[in-house]
C-alpha cells in the first residue's frame, strides 16, 4: 500500500533513516462501529507491537529525531553538565530506624543507581539519626543490595518491593528488567548476602514479610495489568504452593495489602476510583478469613488505620460517606459497624487525606487553600495542632515513619525555591530539628528566585490557581514554561527540581497550572475535571495561558506547555483546542487516543478507567463526549499547530506506545511539526539510571529551549 501524505515515504524501508522528511506511517483502514458512529482508523495496524514494520517504524520516528534535534546536541550536554554539576553525586539520606538498625540509602558518583544499607542501633533509647561520613561507608556499614550489581547486564533496571524482616535477618526484594512493571521477588539471608531459593514471578509491587519473618504477604496482576489477587507464600517453599488470601473478580477493583505500623493486622484493600472495601486479618493468624469493615458501597472511599488507647483496639477510619472531602471517625475493632464517633468532622475548607496512629501520638495529612498541611491530632477533642511554615507556597508530609513506639517523627518540606528538606519533630518536647536538605551544589542561593500564587478566572468563572517561580530580576513579557496534569486527584504541588535551574538561569519563568481534574482545592475540584467534566481540564488550561498572556507574563511566541501521561492528554486537547497559544508542546507518554483505549476493556486498565473518564463501550453519551475531546479524534488540518515533541516507551504498559506513534503519525498528516522519541527498552517512567534520567531530561528542556530561541543563552 502506498504511503499517504505527500511527499512521504514509508517507514518500513530497510537500512538506517535518512531524510529529510519525516517518516510517514502508511495507511491501512481500520473501521470500528460504537452507537452507529463508524470510525476510520487509518493508523491502528501501529499496535502490532512485535511487527517488524511497526518495530522499522518506530526507529526512523527516533532517526529523524536524531536528525532534527542534531543542532541541539552541544545544548543538551551542557544543560546535562549543569544538572551533573549541581548534584552531589556522592550523598546519603537520612537514616531511618527500624528494630535495631538505622537503613538509609547512598549514591557513589559514576554509578547510575542506589545502594542500601544499614548500620546497628547503639542505644535501645536513641532516636537521634547517626550522623554518616560523606563520601564513604560508616563504621559498621553493612550493604544489604547494590543495585547496581543487580542491573549489570540488563538495559533497564527498576526496584520494587524492598522490605526486611523485623528481626533483620532476611530482605526480599522485587525487580523489573523490562519496564512493564511486573517484577520477580527474591529473599537474601542477610548474614550470609545469599539469595535464597525462593522467586515470586510475576508479581505487583509492595510484597511484604510477616511481622513474624516466614511469609510473605504479595500481589499479582491479571492479563490486563490489573492487581487482583493477595497471595501468601511461606518462606522456604515453592510459589506453587502459596496461598490465596483474596481475589477480586470485579474488573473496576484493584487489590493491595500491607500490614498495620502496630503490627497487629493485616489489611487487604480493594478500591476502585470511586470506592473501596478494606478486610482484616490477624496477623497472627494469616490462615483466618479476612473480615470486612464496611462493605463496599458505591461512591463511597475509606481507608482504615489501627489504634491502640486505654488498652482498647480501635479503628481509625477515613471516609467521604455524606463528606465529600472526607471525615474521620472511630469505631471499635470488634465491632466497625457499631456505632461510630467523629473525630475530625467533615468541612468543605480542607480536605483530609491520611491519618496515621503510633504508639503516643496520631498525626493527619490534609489540605488547605490548594496547599498540603500536616499536624497533630488529639483523637479524644479532634483538635489538630498545625505544623506552620513561613513560604507562600510549600509542599509538605509525613515519610519515613515506620516504628510503632517512636517519638520521632519525620516530614519533609520544600517549595519551589527551597531544596527539599527532611526535618524532625520530637513529640515530647515540640522541638524541630532539620536533618538534612537536599544540596545543590555551586552558588544556588534561594534568595535569588522569586515565587507566586497567581488565579485566572476560566470560561465559567472558576478562579483556578497557578504556581509561579521565576529568577530575581526577570520581567514579563519573556519565555514561560506552563506545566499541567489534572487527572486522578494528582495535585501538583510546588516542589523544588535541580533540572529547572538551567531553565530559570537562562530567564525562563516556570509555572504549573492546578486545573480541575486534579485534588488542589477538594473533592470538587477533582470531580469538576472527569468524566463529563473532562473539557475542564483544558479549558482551564488554555485560560491559564490567556491570563499569564493578558497578565503581562509572557506572549504565544514565548510559551511552552508540558504534561505527561493524562497531562499527555492535556497537552493533545489544548493542542487541538488553541494551537495559537503556544510555541511548543512537550507531551510525555501521553494518553492521546483516549476513546481507543477505553473502548477495549481488553488492553490494560480500560474497565479501572472507567471510573476516571466514563464508560464509552456502553454509554452514547460518554463516548460521544470522549470523541469531541479525544486529541486523536481531533487533529485539524486546517488549524497551524505550534511545534510537538511526543516522548513515550515501548514497554510501557499504562499508556501503550502506539497511542503517540498514531496521533504523530495523524498530526504529520495535518502539516504539523511534530517529531517522536521513543525508548526502545523502558516503561512508562522512561529510562532507568540517574545519568541516563538526567540525560533524558536535559534533551527535553533543549528542545524547550529551542522553541523558545534560546539555544545560545548562557545560564545567569
Amino acid at each position: 500500500m502506498a504511503p499517504s501524505g505527500l511527499g512521504g515515504r514509508a517507514s518500513t524501508s530497510v537500512g538506517p533513516w535518512r531524510s529529510s522528511l519525516p517518516p510517514r506511517a502508511q495507511t491501512r483502514p481500520t473501521e470500528r462501529t460504537h452507537h452507529g458512529d463508524t470510525v476510520v482508523d487509518p493508523y491502528e495496524w501501529l499496535r502490532e507491537k512485535e511487527s517488524p514494520e511497526v518495530i522499522a517504524h518506530l526507529e526512523a520516528e527516533n532517526a529523524y529525531t536524531e536528525q532534527e534535534t542534531a543542532h541541539l546536541a552541544g545544548l543538551r550536554e551542557r544543560i546535562f553538565q549543569e544538572i551533573k554539576g549541581r548534584t552531589l553525586e556522592t550523598d546519603l539520606s537520612v537514616p531511618t530506624r527500624s528494630g535495631a538498625w538505622w537503613y538509609y540509602g547512598r549514591s557513589v558518583e559514576g554509578r547510575q543507581y542506589g545502594i542500601q544499607c544499614r548500620i546497628p542501633v547503639a542505644d535501645p533509647d536513641d532516636w537521634t539519626p547517626p550522623t554518616l561520613p560523606e563520601g564513604g561507608a560508616a563504621p559498621g556499614e553493612q550493604i544489604i543490595l547494590d543495585a547496581n550489581v543487580e542491573a549489570e547486564g540488563h538495559e533497564f533496571f527498576s526496584l520494587g518491593s524492598f522490605d526486611v524482616s523485623d528481626d533483620g535477618t532476611r530482605l526480599l526484594y522485587g525487580v523489573d528488567v523490562e519496564g512493564d512493571e511486573r517484577y520477580t521477588v527474591r529473599v537474601r539471608d542477610l548474614a550470609s548476602g545469599v539469595d535464597l531459593d525462593d522467586e515470586l514471578v510475576g508479581t505487583a509491587g509492595g510484597a511484604e514479610f510477616s511481622p513474624d519473618g516466614t511469609a510473605i504477604v504479595y500481589t499479582t496482576v491479571d492479563e490486563s495489568w490489573r492487581p487482583d489477587t493477595v497471595h501468601l507464600h511461606r518462606v522456604g517453599t515453592s510459589q506453587d504452593d502459596d496461598t490465596v488470601l483474596f481475589h477480586e473478580p470485579d474488573e473496576r477493583f484493584w487489590v493491595g495489602a500491607g500490614f498495620t505500623r502496630s503490627r497487629a493486622l493485616l489489611l487487604i484493600e480493594a478500591g476502585s476510583s470511586v470506592t473501596s472495601e478494606t478486610r482484616l486479618v490477624p496477623a497472627d493468624a494469616l490462615s483466618e478469613e479476612a473480615r470486612i469493615v464496611w462493605p463496599r458501597t458505591d461512591g463511597v472511599e475509606y481507608s482504615v488505620e489501627h489504634r491502640v488507647a486505654d488498652g482498647a483496639d480501635r479503628l481509625l477510619i477515613l471516609h467521604n460517606r455524606d463528606a465529600p472531602d472526607f471525615e474521620l471517625v472511630e469505631v471499635p475493632l470488634s465491632d466497625p459497624l457499631g456505632t461510630a464517633r467523629v473525630v475530625v468532622a467533615h468541612s468543605s475548607e480542607r480536605r483530609l487525606e491520611d491519618v496515621e496512629a503510633f504508639e503516643a501520638v496520631t498525626t493527619v495529612s490534609y489540605r488547605r487553600d490548594g496547599l498540603t498541611r500536616i499536624g497533630l491530632l488529639d483523637p479524644a477533642s479532634g483538635d489538630i495542632d498545625e505544623i506552620a511554615f513561613d513560604e507562600p507556597l510549600s509542599t509538605v508530609g509525613w515519610h519515613g515513619n515506620n516504628e510503632w513506639a517512636q517519638p520521632m517523627l519525620r516530614f519533609g518540606y520544600g517549595s519551589l525555591v527551597t531544596p527539599s528538606t527532611v526535618l524532625e519533630l520530637d513529640v515530647r518536647s515540640g522541638e524541630r530539628f532539620v536533618r538534612k536538605q537536599q544540596p545543590v551544589l555551586g552558588d544556588y542561593d534561594p534568595a535569588d528566585y522569586e515565587q507566586f500564587r497567581e488565579w485566572a478566572t476560566a470560561v465559567d468563572g472558576t478562579r483556578v490557581p497557578i504556581s509561579i517561580v521565576r529568577r530575581v530580576g526577570v520581567e514579563g513579557p519573556g519565555p514561560l514554561h506552563l506545566y499541567g496534569y489534572g487527572s486522578y486527584e494528582a495535585s501538583m504541588d510546588p516542589s523544588f527540581s535541580i533540572a529547572r535551574l538551567s531553565m530559570l538561569d537562562r530567564g525562563v519563568t516556570f509555572a504549573i497550572a492546578h486545573v480541575r481534574g486534579g485534588g488542589e482545592l477538594g473533592r470538587h475540584w477533582y470531580e469538576d475535571g472527569k468524566k463529563l467534566h473532562k473539557q475542564n481540564s483544558f479549558s482551564d488550561f488554555v485560560d491559564v495561558a490567556d491570563h499569564l498572556i493578558r497578565e503581562g507574563w509572557t506572549t504565544p511566541a514565548r510559551l511552552v506547555a508540558e504534561g505527561g501521561s493524562a497531562g499527555g492528554l492535556l497537552m493533545g486537547a489544548v493542542a487541538n483546542r488553541a494551537p495559537d497559544r503556544f510555541a511548543g508542546i512537550l507531551a510525555g507518554v501521553p494518553f492521546v487516543d483516549a476513546l481507543t483505549s477505553i473502548l477495549d476493556p481488553s488492553l490494560p486498565l480500560t474497565v479501572i478507567e472507567w471510573d476516571e473518564w466514563g464508560d464509552p463501550l456502553h454509554d452514547p453519551e460518554v463516548y460521544a463526549y470522549m470523541k469531541a475531546y479525544s486529541p486523536y479524534e481531533n487533529v485539524d488540518p486546517a488549524k497551524r499547530y505550534p511545534r510537538i515533541l511526543a516522548t513515550t516507551s515501548l514497554n510501557d504498559t499504562r499508556v501503550l506506545y502506539v497511542e503517540p506513534a498514531k496521533w504523530v503519525a495523524r498530526l504529520r498528516d495535518a502539516g504539523a511539526p511534530a517529531l517522536m522519541k521513543i525508548e526502545m527498552s523502558a516503561g512508562h517512567g522512561g529510562v532507568s539510571g540517574r545519568y541516563n534520567a538526567w540525560r533524558e531530561r536535559a534533551e527535553e528542556l533543549a528542545w524547550l529551549l529551542d522553541v523558545l530561541e534560546l539555544t545560545d543563552t548562557d545560564p545567569a
